[in-house]
């Protein structure tokens, strides 16, 4: 479903709930608490698998321990949201299985949707038939059926039955865990980011940990959380997370990461410098979405301007999110590698979205770009190098 198809639907919910004086929060009641006691929470049984993004380094590092440089080179692949065009970076993924080219990668890192398919490129090339089943056979369209106004009004989301984590469910299985775990063992890291509404946060949980948790909750959360990350505010309901602080148990309400990070790489001080005999460096970032401007005569009402204005505002964002984690991987001596949807991608603004044929494709063109093996750009669109090349030398 497109941004303009959701947008009004809610307009028109928005209306029925003022004519009939209908405050669609009022049945939905939580259990209140503190800043001190969000500040504090945790999550029961689970030790240190999570931390704020704007925490300080002894936080984050609690998490999200320092990756040495290995001796035949690291590799960071950061995942980002799009909703159904995460089709490409499926496509991409798996093209560049083709290619004989593609790397082990010490960390993955997804928001949103790249956060769905975040575990099974951290598994590596065994699992791309799950990222093709996801978007390319009707699984994905499926949670977008039948949104219901009644949703909108007593509940807290167009498609509130559930089924965004009953899919996920599906995929996220006893060995799918036992795998992550066993991977977190050696070493890699598996991240996704969340949103905490509450705080008004961006979380980063630590995937591995608790798959290697041995917890009886272990399943659950994971679930919870990569349900959260690919939950778009006002589409699918959030997550409620129970915690616990200063002896009570209470609950977080977790939505889309994408909200506050389009896109996530560790900070700075987390990246290994290259040195001799350690092998190359690089991060590859896969956005699930267009970044450059594209012309369209906007119509003017109001639901063509919001749109417009949402589009326009979210690629900047994304574009400025880049534009650091560039600065930060020449600093560190790393690799800089990009790909997004292009030019050569679908383009008829009628069928983005969820729509099967659209994301399918979008994947046979992300995987025939990544069957190159020669298929990134090393700089971000509208932000010239030679303007971040002098920033660093400042």
């Amino acid at each position: 479903m497109s941004f303009l198809s959701r947008l009004r639907v809610l307009r028109a919910a928005a209306g029925l709930a003022l004519v009939f004086g209908v405050a669609a929060c009022s049945s939905l009641p939580r259990t209140p608490y503190t800043a001190q006691q969000a500040s504090l929470a945790t999550v029961p049984g689970m030790g240190s698998v999570r931390a704020y993004a704007d925490a300080t380094a002894a936080e984050i590092a609690a998490v999200a321990e320092r990756p040495e440089g290995r001796r035949n080179g690291f590799s960071y692949l950061a995942l980002s949201g799009g909703g159904g065009d995460g089709a490409y970076g499926a496509g991409v993924l798996n093209g560049w299985t083709a290619s004989g080219t593609r790397p082990d990668f010490a960390i993955v890192s997804g928001v949103s949707t790249g956060a769905l398919i975040a575990p099974f490129a951290f598994l590596g090339s065994a699992y791309d038939a799950y990222l093709t089943d996801f978007y390319t056979s009707g699984i994905a369209e499926s949670l977008v059926q039948a949104p219901s106004i009644a949703n909108v009004l007593f509940g807290s989301g167009l498609f509130g039955d559930g089924k965004l984590r009953e899919i996920i469910g599906r995929y996220v299985t006893p060995d799918l865990l036992v795998a992550i775990a066993a991977e977190h063992a050696k070493g890699r890291r598996l991240y996704v980011v969340t949103t905490n509404l509450d705080q008004q946060r961006a979380v980063i949980w630590n995937m591995g940990a608790i798959a290697a948790s041995g917890a009886p909750t272990a399943a659950d959360l994971f679930r919870d959380v990569l349900t959260a990350s690919a939950s778009v505010p006002a589409v699918f309901p959030p997550q409620l997370v129970d915690v616990q602080a200063e002896g009570r148990t209470f609950q977080e309400m977790h939505v889309d990461g994408s909200v506050v990070i389009p896109v996530f790489t560790l900070p700075q001080g987390f990246l290994p410098r290259t040195r001799a005999g350690r092998g190359q460096a690089d991060i590859y970032v896969v956005i699930n979405g267009r970044l450059e401007p594209e012309f369209d005569v906007t119509q003017n009402n109001t639901l063509a301007i919001t749109g417009r204005s949402f589009t326009t505002a979210s690629r900047a964002r994304t574009r400025a999110t880049l534009s650091a984690t560039e600065t930060v991987s020449r600093r560190s001596g790393i690799g800089f590698n990009l790909t997004y949807i292009d030019e050569t991608g679908p383009t008829a603004a009628a069928a983005r979205g969820f729509d099967t044929a659209y994301m399918r494709s979008l994947y046979n063109a992300g995987y025939e770009k990544g069957k190159t093996g020669r298929f990134w750009q090393h700089s971000v669109p509208g932000a010239p190098s030679t303007v971040l090349e002098a920033s660093v030398a400042r």
